[in-house]
């Protein structure tokens, strides 16, 4: 189909040459009957030579009128199954004038019947490969009966100026003159068909060819675009790592200083010491953050290739080692696991980076005599994970930015000024990498709710 498809489009570009082309011919024609005129006395044949050449200028003329409106028209195949047909006529209408204009120029006589070739090769050119044979048997046959009808006295033949030898009476001639027309022409047929099939393979080859460049040139736009973007957000992590770096270094570096300059007073070096210590416990909960945060980024393992396991399992062992820091808090902890729950395919250790970053913030933004609850379950397709609290809550516009780098929410950081901001981060990348979603629900002053899908494993 898309050979036909590219041979039509191609048909329908070279009609316009074919007509220009005539347009030559008839120019030709005209000018060179008119000089014969001028040189040689008149014959008979002088006036229905002018006219079927005049014929060819009007069939000529309605031609291009059509074609300017096929070019106009809508594009489809509606347009090229009338190109085709198009072509067709031309080609036949153009033999019927040639054999006219042989006839009326001396018949066997005469050397325009050497434009038979030159049809054939049009018709090899402009038509399906195969056509140009039929347009030789057309030629020999339109040549064959203008020989036939003259040999026979049907019709008048007219004598070339100047050339009164009776050939067209010449048994033997004639049989030799149509055996080589006959000859050439389909040798013409054969050899140009060849080559025409040959450059359309080209053709084709370069346009595939063209295709394929193109879609490569697309797929390397967009890794270009895609290597961009990694490195803006590389830039902007770089930028935003050494802006949270920087403070507690600041801190931890001065408070040194304060020590061991002797800046501070022996009572008030443990205290330095102490604020020391405490931003350096930050900064090694950043390193350590931002550390499970670039091992997310380069997880290799894909979800099909993870081992099944029970999220179930991962939550006892968190919940087991932060219930203690739920009761000095004074919290009520609450934990609801639904049975035989379906496994999930994915590392154990990222599982419990997401159950701990969650439960973490739930502990850490609830006042004492709150309450967190945890909850996990399953439906048909999915196992859902629930953290609620009763906490501070989210303000509506910083829910958009929650999962974002090194994003706090404003009341967050009033109401603990120790965090990373990596936290979620790296839940939403984790459960996002092993096929499932995250979502969170909010309201300021009444506690948040965190719920996040994974796709069952069985």
């Amino acid at each position: 189909m898309a050979d036909r498809l590219s041979f039509d489009s191609e048909l329908i570009a070279r009609i316009g040459w074919l007509i220009k082309l005539r347009w030559l011919a008839v120019t030709g024609t005209a000018v060179g009957g008119g000089v014969a005129f001028l040189l040689l006395p008149p014959t008979a044949a002088s006036l229905p030579f002018f006219a079927v050449t005049a014929g060819i200028a009007l069939y000529n003329l309605v031609f291009a009128l059509y074609f300017r409106a096929l070019k106009r028209g809508p594009a489809g195949r509606l347009r090229l199954h009338q190109a085709i047909p198009f072509a067709y006529l031309q080609i036949a209408l153009d033999l019927l004038a040639l054999a006219a204009l042989v006839h009326f120029t001396g018949g066997v006589e005469s050397p325009m019947a050497l434009f038979f070739v030159f049809h054939v090769i049009i018709a090899s050119i402009l038509l399906q490969p195969g056509v140009s044979y039929f347009v030789a048997a057309l030629a020999v046959g339109l040549l064959c009966a203008v020989v036939g009808l003259e040999y026979g006295g049907l019709i008048r033949h007219y004598h070339m100026a100047l050339l009164h030898v009776e050939l067209y009476r010449e048994t033997l001639y004639l049989v030799v003159y149509l055996g080589w027309m006959t000859i050439t022409l389909v040798l013409v047929a054969y050899l140009t068909t060849s080559i025409a099939a040959r450059l359309r393979v080209r053709d084709r080859e370069l346009v595939e060819s063209n295709s394929t460049c193109q879609l490569r040139t697309q797929e390397l736009a967009e890794l270009n675009a895609q290597l961009q973007q990694i490195d803006a957000e590389r830039t902007r992590f770089m930028v935003l790592v050494t802006h949270e770096l920087r403070a507690p270094i600041n801190t931890i570096y001065s408070a040194l200083e304060l020590a061991l300059g002797g800046y501070a007073s022996p009572e008030k070096t443990r205290a330095v010491l102490e604020r020391a210590q405490k931003r350096a416990s930050e900064l090694l909960d950043l390193i350590r953050d931002l550390l499970d945060l670039a091992h997310i980024r380069e997880q290799t393992i894909r979800p099909e290739e993870a081992t099944p396991i029970q999220v179930a399992d991962v939550l006892r062992e968190v919940v087991e080692f932060m219930a203690v820091e739920a009761q000095s808090k004074g919290l009520t902890l609450e934990v609801e696991v639904e049975p035989a729950l379906a496994p999930v395919r994915a590392l154990p250790e990222q599982i419990k980076l997401v159950w701990t970053n969650l439960l973490s913030n739930a502990l850490k933004y609830t006042a004492p005599g709150g309450r967190v609850r945890i909850s996990l379950r399953q439906d048909a397709r999915w196992i859902i994970g629930e953290v609620s609290d009763t906490g501070i809550g989210i303000a509506p516009e910083d829910l958009p930015h929650v999962f974002d780098e090194f994003y706090r929410a404003s009341n967050a950081r009033r109401s603990s000024p120790h965090g990373t901001g990596v936290g979620l981060a790296i839940v939403q990348r984790t459960i996002e990498h092993w096929g499932g979603t995250i979502r969170v629900e909010s309201e300021v002053g009444r506690g948040s709710r965190f719920v996040f899908s994974l796709p069952r494993a069985d």
